[in-house]
């Protein structure tokens, strides 16, 4: 099988899913919801309003970022982190592709489940929940990812094309 792959220096933590699916579904489920907070909720009335039409978008934007960090900064404040499930494996993706990716090093177990959270090098920074099953020892196919985190996986992917033909120009 040929998987095409770009290179992608990016971190991953994963667990085997045998026996604890119903608590990574939980999780996956939450991490879907986090864009959901009531900044983003307000947000979507204003847009469906139609109160943002005259507002810039990328002012709007950074706004609600800044007060996503004013929110972040007043649960560390209160001790009021959300809790994650702990992973036993961490790991460097070495390369990504759609719906694949790749380990720098072969920490899985062919045919094998595994429930893993991808830190998304991107503006804003966060994790995304994937279901993925190892199709070799470090090759590992996606089996289940939110339709938002998908579509930010695959233009974090084109992004990296771009870089890396940006480098094999500049080097000829």
């Amino acid at each position: 099988m040929s998987v095409r792959l770009v290179k992608a220096p990016i971190s991953i933590e994963f667990d085997l899913v045998a026996g604890e699916h119903e608590r990574f579904t939980r999780e996956y489920h939450q991490l879907s919801e986090s864009d959901d907070d009531p900044i983003t909720q307000w947000l979507k009335r204003a847009k469906g309003r139609g109160e943002t039409a005259e507002s810039d978008p990328v002012l709007l934007n950074l706004i609600v970022e800044l007060h996503r960090k004013i929110d972040h900064l007043e649960q560390l404040i209160k001790n009021e982190t959300p809790q994650r499930i702990a992973l036993r494996h961490s790991a460097v993706i070495d390369s990504i592709g759609y719906g694949y990716f790749k380990l720098v090093e072969p920490l899985l177990t062919v045919k094998e489940h595994y429930y893993g959270r991808v830190e998304m090098p991107v503006h804003p920074k966060h994790d995304i929940a994937v279901f993925f099953v190892a199709e070799a020892n470090d090759l590992a196919k996606i089996t289940k990812i939110h339709e938002r985190d998908e579509k930010e996986w695959a233009a974090y992917l084109t992004a990296r094309e771009r870089v890396l033909i940006r480098e094999m120009r500049e080097k000829k």
